[in-house]
């Protein structure tokens, strides 16, 4: 079985940083693109950064600039470095990598980990 587990979240003032972790894990063969998507309270889940395992990157406009999403293929792993963050980036935050393992590939969810941006 495989998952992804997120980690990183929590309160920051606005202005701060945080930096958010997705691991992969299980039997997996080989992992394509990964990604960060968000959702507040209210509101749809939006896309905030991409990463395809070719280096090509996306970001949401919101956050260019401020987002910086990285990989450790070594470690499974895609990074969201946040920096000068705003009340707006709260929400819960979801990674999501298409994972190739043993039997079956698809696209994964994590299971979400919570930024709130306040003073």
């Amino acid at each position: 079985q495989v998952q992804l587990v997120e980690s990183g979240g929590g309160l920051v003032q606005p202005g701060g940083s945080l930096r958010l972790s997705c691991a992969a894990s299980g039997s997996i063969v080989s992992i394509g693109t990964m990604g960060w998507y968000r959702q507040a309270p209210g509101k749809q889940r939006e896309l905030v950064a991409i990463l395809t395992n070719g280096g090509i990157t996306d970001y949401a406009t919101a956050v260019k600039g401020r987002f910086t999403i990285s990989r450790d293929n070594a470690e499974n792993t895609v990074y969201l470095q946040m920096n000068s963050l705003k009340p707006e980036d709260t929400a819960v935050y979801y990674c999501k990598a298409y994972l190739r393992a043993t039997t079956f590939a698809g696209d994964y969810w994590g299971q979400g980990t919570q930024v709130t941006v306040s003073s």
